[in-house]
């Protein structure tokens, strides 16, 4: 009936402390999901930014292409004003020249005209009259008349020649200064317009180059949030991996526990059985000594009171005798069965470094929230974890010493089955490199 107690006590330990760390291990997973999913959020709001600022800097690439082209075109422009006004320096230059020659003939002209008039007058007006007046005859003076008209018309015509070059030279001046000025304004305006692009084209790259910056920004945090995602992945993973272990190992367990159980039922009830045997003996015997206790009253009163009394004694101390013996031979039996098997099982399972209690899983767990439910616990034997001592597992008594991989390890906590050892680190970083791994586990209490 212990035996049975025990067992369903051991299993109530098992199931809790199993189910314990499988709750663990769901929340650990669901608190890494929730990570990757807030990585993944910022992930995505951190490829959009970048969308955006390539968007944004292709815009910009393409107003400074343009802005260069039109920089170009000025270029050309002015390169060409500057021909077309050089042209119209020459031009007046030459101008100038011919001016001066127009006028130097007109002047000529003019003075050549005021030496015949003066000649005229200075040879009294009756040059040309006698000129005329001497003619043999009408023809003569005809062609001398003409000849005088023909010198004044001459006169005329070569003043108003010479005027009119002038004046035609002086239009033509005036044509190509302005011309010149419309095309000094043109170079000026060509210039200011230049230098207001490529204002525009330097401000235009300092902008792209800040969004490159940006974009490198942007794009480094995209790399690691990438990074944290895939590290979730193999956490999740790993995590998952061992919720499966785990709950082998628990259906593992909890069959050992049922066999055990149903072992020491059964244990119980080959025990109760011999009981009743033992009673139905003890039954036999009473009846037996009714019996003659029975016979012997019918003989003689006053010896039947003395032989029954004697009789009842004896028969209950043939009872006790009798019942102790069984109880003791079964007690010795059982002793030095449990002895010989403890002895024999002592010597195959122990070493040198303790006794081996086999190959056990190993993982690894912190003070954290996620970890425990909730940060800053004691353990359950009421100690402060230690990283380096302090392991949890069921199926053995707190402080129980564990050498594992060289280690020593003290039981100061619950939460993992037999065979499953729950390693306490000091981050929750460490406990999850730590991982999954298997080890062989002696005892050295």
């Amino acid at each position: 009936m212990k035996k049975k107690v025990f067992s369903l006590l051991l299993a109530g330990m098992l199931t809790f402390s199993m189910g314990t760390t499988a709750y663990a291990t769901e929340d650990a997973i669901a608190d890494i999901q929730a990570q990757k999913q807030q990585a993944e959020a910022g992930l995505a709001q951190t490829q959009a930014n970048i969308d955006s600022l390539q968007s944004k800097k292709q815009e910009l690439e393409n107003y400074l292409s343009d802005l260069n082209t039109q920089y170009e075109d000025l270029t050309n422009a002015i390169s060409e004003l500057s021909i077309q006004a050089g042209e119209k320096e020459n031009e007046l230059k030459q101008l100038h020249t011919e001016l001066k020659k127009a006028k130097k003939a007109l002047n000529k002209q003019y003075d050549d005209m005021k030496l015949r008039i003066q000649y005229m007058y200075e040879n009294g007006g009756t040059s040309a009259l006698e000129t005329l007046l001497s003619s043999k005859d009408l023809s003569e003076f005809l062609n001398n008349a003409e000849s005088v008209a023909k010198i004044s018309q001459y006169d005329r015509t070569m003043l108003e020649k010479c005027e009119n070059l002038q004046n035609t030279i002086k239009d033509q001046e005036t044509t190509a200064e302005e011309e010149k000025a419309a095309i000094d304004q043109l170079l000026e305006e060509r210039a200011a317009k230049q230098q207001e692009v490529q204002n525009l084209a330097a401000s235009t790259s300092d902008n792209i180059s800040s969004y490159v910056s940006q974009i490198s920004a942007s794009q480094e945090e995209a790399a690691a949030l990438t990074a944290e995602i895939n590290n979730a992945d193999n956490s999740i993973a790993q995590l998952v991996q061992q919720a499966e272990e785990e709950k082998a190992a628990r259906e593992a367990a909890q069959a050992q526990v049922e066999a055990e159980a149903a072992a020491a039922q059964e244990q119980d009830a080959e025990e109760s059985s011999d009981d009743y045997e033992e009673d139905t003996d003890s039954y036999e015997e009473d009846s037996s000594d009714s019996q003659d206790y029975s016979e012997t009253e019918g003989s003689d009163d006053n010896s039947e009171d003395s032989y029954s009394e004697d009789s009842g004694d004896s028969a209950d101390e043939d009872i006790y005798e009798e019942n102790d013996a069984d109880s003791y031979e079964g007690d010795s039996d059982g002793s030095e069965s449990e002895d010989t098997s403890d002895s024999q099982a002592s010597s195959d399972s122990s070493s040198g470094q303790g006794k081996y209690l086999g190959n056990f899983t190993l993982t690894a767990y912190c003070n954290c929230a996620q970890c425990c439910g909730t940060a800053g616990n004691l353990t359950a034997s009421g100690t402060v974890p230690t990283a380096g001592r302090t392991v949890a597992m069921a199926g053995v008594p707190f402080g129980t010493q564990l050498l594992i991989n060289g280690n020593v390890y003290t039981v100061e906590d619950l939460g993992t089955p037999y065979g499953h050892v729950d390693i306490y680190c000091d981050s929750h970083s460490e406990a999850l490199s730590f991982g999954l791994q298997s080890a062989e586990v002696y005892q050295l209490n």
